[in-house]
């Protein structure tokens, strides 16, 4: 059977610098996070010079890295469409999304490539998720009721419909809650921007019948009240969302409840 062989590419290497190849037309400079777990020791970071004639997104650039300069490179990415919010990653100082980041919104000049901050990292820009999912699962994000179904499905106004706008579109990525300094600082215990919006889609859901429960769970001084509505997640979100909105109506509905 034959090996699958990366073309030969004619680039010089200096150390953690790779040099664009003879001929290319348009080149720009990537500094990318490099750690292997299983090489141990200090995370570096490697320069790539690569021609961007063919590339529209941070992720096309980055794909590319992988497939003709550096094979090792590891990232997450699956949909290229801003849905699945798997590429999120700190460009230039922002985190966002490498498949919706256009190389045309970048300033001139080199762009830096990390992981999201204030995250492990599996490996380069690979955060680890296990926390911040089990966050979001203690939430417990799905429809809870007692009342039966009925002959049909639960059914909602489209005026009630119209309170989710803002909430559901949130994709999970984690791009607000690696912005937040409440975070950096008490990430076992206050549950940050993107899961306390996820909160509130299902505090806001008009099927949904554990409100008061909901609400009970979250009134805690860390869980929610950690937030200071600083906006780093609300201006940082690659959907544009407002999480700082959403923390802000839950301590809202909180309060209303003590009066």
């Amino acid at each position: 059977m034959a090996q699958f062989r990366l073309p030969q590419m004619s680039r010089v290497q200096k150390g953690n610098y790779f040099a664009a190849e003879p001929g290319a037309k348009k080149v720009r400079k990537f500094k990318v996070y490099r750690w292997d777990p299983e090489v141990g020791g200090n995370p570096r970071t490697d320069t790539y010079e690569v021609d961007v004639s063919d590339c529209a997104m941070v992720l096309d650039v980055l794909l590319k890295i992988k497939n003709t300069i550096e094979p090792t490179l590891t990232l997450r990415r699956s949909c290229r469409e801003g849905v699945c919010g798997s590429c999120s990653m700190n460009i230039n100082g922002e985190n966002t999304l490498a498949c919706t980041k256009s190389l045309d919104d970048l300033r001139e000049g080199q762009v830096n490539i990390y992981p999201l901050p204030h995250m492990p990292v599996i490996r380069d820009l690979v955060p680890d998720f296990t926390h911040f999912y089990a966050q979001y699962a203690s939430i417990q994000p799905w429809l809870k009721t007692d009342s039966p179904v009925g002959s049909r499905e639960r059914l909602q106004s489209p005026k009630d419909r119209k309170q989710l706008d803002g909430l559901y579109e949130c994709i999970l990525c984690a791009c607000c809650t690696a912005s937040c300094p409440s975070y950096w600082w008490n990430p076992d215990r206050f549950l940050g921007p993107a899961v306390l919006l996820q909160a509130y889609r299902w505090i806001s859901d008009s099927r949904d019948e554990a409100t008061g429960d909901r609400l009970d769970e979250l009134n805690d001084p860390f869980k929610l009240y950690r937030c200071h509505a600083i906006l780093n997640g609300t201006n940082t979100c690659p959907k544009g969302l407002n999480p700082a909105k959403a923390i802000a109506k839950i301590k809202r509905l909180i309060a209303e409840r003590t009066i």
